[in-house]
């Protein structure tokens, strides 16, 4: 009874700091949601407020009748990172299982090599990249957004990592005795067990690819072309500067789609957890 009763407040602590914390990581994005809906006279007048205002529709007005097209970039935005978390995903989940399933001798060689390309930043290799799909005529072409993250070895690490202690192979083992090809045994038997690490890094993945600026603006001067961080960009430029209302409101347009994933994805990140601490 005397544990019972000293354990109650160190509960009661408990829960008063998480839910502190909770509310921290949910106030940036309320704030920017209030933010929205206010004028610039008032954001610069009071820089934080945590009660909307009622110019959303003026915001908006204001943000459409200029250059920014929410649906154009939208789309854009989604092809780019579908298409490239979807190749990340899948081509580096195939390449950890080749380093945990089979023995080659240049195995451990190739996984340095992987970790040793880790350390390159991308901005290093960025005039290079440009050069090579200027000569092949694809500036402007999504696909050039896309098919660069079939090689992320960030991402073949993680996979790595998770599925060296995950999988049995034994249970490979068997299925090659039963007969299943190299790729049924992939696609049927190890990709659901990865599931975990899949959603966590599909996660990552698309906000990296959803948010990424920098690659884009070097490729992309059309603007049908153009993604939502360029498009969200542009509205601090002219008179725009000056309209922190529609810039609050294109980055709102910009981050809900990412809220939207994480909360479809996050109970897979959550049963990966619970299993580890099962086997742990």
């Amino acid at each position: 009874m005397i544990q019972n009763k000293q354990s109650v407040p160190l509960k009661i602590v408990i829960y008063v700091v998480c839910i502190f914390l909770a509310l921290l990581s949910v106030m940036p994005f309320w704030i920017m949601l209030v933010n929205a809906t206010r004028s610039t006279v008032e954001i610069q007048q009071h820089a934080v407020s945590l009660l909307p205002s009622t110019h959303f529709f003026d915001n908006l007005k204001l943000l459409l009748g200029k250059s920014f097209n929410p649906f154009r970039g939208f789309m854009n935005s989604l092809i780019v990172s579908v298409g490239a978390t979807a190749l990340a995903i899948y081509f580096s989940s195939l390449t950890a299982y080749a380093q945990v399933a089979y023995e080659w001798r240049l195995k451990r060689p190739f996984f340095n090599f992987i970790l040793a390309v880790m350390m390159i930043p991308a901005q290093i290799t960025m005039i290079g990249f440009y050069q090579m799909v200027y000569k092949v005529g694809l500036t402007n072409n999504l696909s050039m957004l896309i098919l660069p993250a079939i090689a992320s070895p960030t991402m073949v690490f993680f996979m790595r990592q998770y599925l060296k202690p995950t999988l049995e192979l034994s249970m490979v083992e068997s299925a090659r005795i039963d007969g299943a090809k190299e790729w049924r045994i992939f696609n049927r038997i190890v990709l659901p067990i990865m599931k975990p690490a899949i959603a966590t890094q599909a996660i990552f993945s698309l906000v990296s690819s959803w948010n990424n600026l920098f690659t884009p603006m070097v490729l992309l001067t059309d603007s049908d072309k153009y993604t939502m961080p360029i498009m969200v960009s542009l509205l601090r430029g002219d008179h725009y500067k000056t309209e922190y209302g529609s810039v609050y409101l294109g980055l709102t347009l910009t981050v809900l789609p990412l809220i939207v994933v994480y909360l479809i994805l996050s109970k897979y990140i959550i049963a990966g957890v619970a299993l580890g601490g099962v086997k742990g």
